[in-house]
């Protein structure tokens, strides 16, 4: 366990990062082996009704191309996703209203039938409904803080709640899930101190899946003109995190890849674990623009997966055969 004072220091200087990175590495190693977990991603909705102040997808920007993708296609998606091999779904989308309760449960119970492992990313729900979809089937739900600097987060969270937002945590944490989180590196005014106390707070609620990105600005946002985070910070935030959180899944996010080219497989030897292919076609990921210049819009399912697979066999590294439940879940 790093104290905060430990984490700050190595945070604020570059001469222990390789160290770090390759401790990481060893720690993964040791503690989740040489699998990498591939979950399939369906970007099902960009249409949402949040404001913030980094996201593409926020509800005042009017240049984007909105899409929705309805029940029976999702279910569609999911099954090839099955087919390919992909043992977790992952279920991701804007805060849409349209989809309800109902509409969510009905899609859980199909894809269950397929035998995989689901994974929600659909913001902020009551209790209830959480509890719903924990009854319907879902596996695990990703639900990032981004911050854990309440101003911060005010500031870039217009008419949401830093409180509701733990509390989200607390209810899927409560109900039986694998609880996925993680932050932003490189947000304007983010300081060194609040990103220590992000890894801290990752170890405080014992989460069982930590992503970690770098802050991209969008041209369609207030952050337009705002610096990109820096690539080696967010991978030093995801290597430490690794270190205090030994048997956790760690993704190697397509953000990290947006900013270096070879930005997934350094984040795979530096502590991570798992790997996010889309698994929706061309025609919705470049809608899906929560930040610009993502990796792999033009390249289908297909396409995508044997790239990734490629580089993860090159780093003599394997692909898992199973759900990839967290290790610090099932030893909880």
């Amino acid at each position: 366990m790093l104290s905060k004072s430990e984490i700050i220091e190595i945070l604020n200087t570059n001469e222990k990062n390789e160290e770090i990175f390759t401790l990481a590495d060893k720690v993964r190693h040791d503690n989740v082996g040489d699998e990498v977990h591939l979950r399939g991603l369906i970007e099902f909705s960009n249409i949402c009704k949040r404001q913030c102040m980094y996201c593409g997808l926020r509800s005042e920007n009017k240049a984007i191309s909105r899409y929705r993708i309805d029940e029976d296609e999702i279910i569609r998606y999911a099954q090839k996703a099955s087919d390919m091999g992909y043992k977790t779904i992952v279920l991701q989308s804007g805060e849409d209203e349209y989809f309800s309760s109902d509409k969510i449960i009905r899609i859980i119970e199909e894809i269950k039938k397929l035998d995989v492992a689901i994974t929600l990313s659909i913001g902020e729900r009551s209790y209830n409904e959480y509890k719903a979809f924990k009854e319907a089937g879902a596996d695990r739900y990703l639900i990032r803080i981004e911050t854990t600097d309440k101003n911060l987060y005010s500031k870039m969270h217009p008419n949401m709640s830093i409180e509701n937002r733990f509390r989200c945590i607390e209810y899927i944490k409560e109900l039986g899930y694998e609880v996925g989180t993680g932050c932003l590196v490189g947000l304007p005014e983010q300081s060194i101190e609040s990103l220590a106390n992000d890894i801290l707070y990752f170890k405080s609620i014992e989460a069982d899946m930590v992503g970690i990105g770098p802050f991209i600005s969008h041209p369609q946002t207030p952050l337009c003109h705002s610096n990109n985070g820096d690539f080696w910070l967010a991978l030093k935030v995801m290597a430490l995190t690794r270190l205090i959180l030994p048997n956790i899944n760690i993704p190697a996010t397509t953000a990290m890849e947006t900013l270096n080219p070879n930005g997934r497989i350094i984040a795979l030897k530096s502590g991570a674990n798992v790997v996010m292919p889309n698994v929706t076609s061309t025609e919705y990921r470049a809608k899906y623009e929560i930040y610009p210049n993502k990796i792999c819009i033009n390249e289908n399912p297909t396409q995508c997966r044997g790239c990734i697979e490629a580089k993860i066999k090159s780093i003599g590294r394997h692909i898992s055969q199973d759900k990839g439940q967290s290790l610090h879940f099932t030893n909880k």
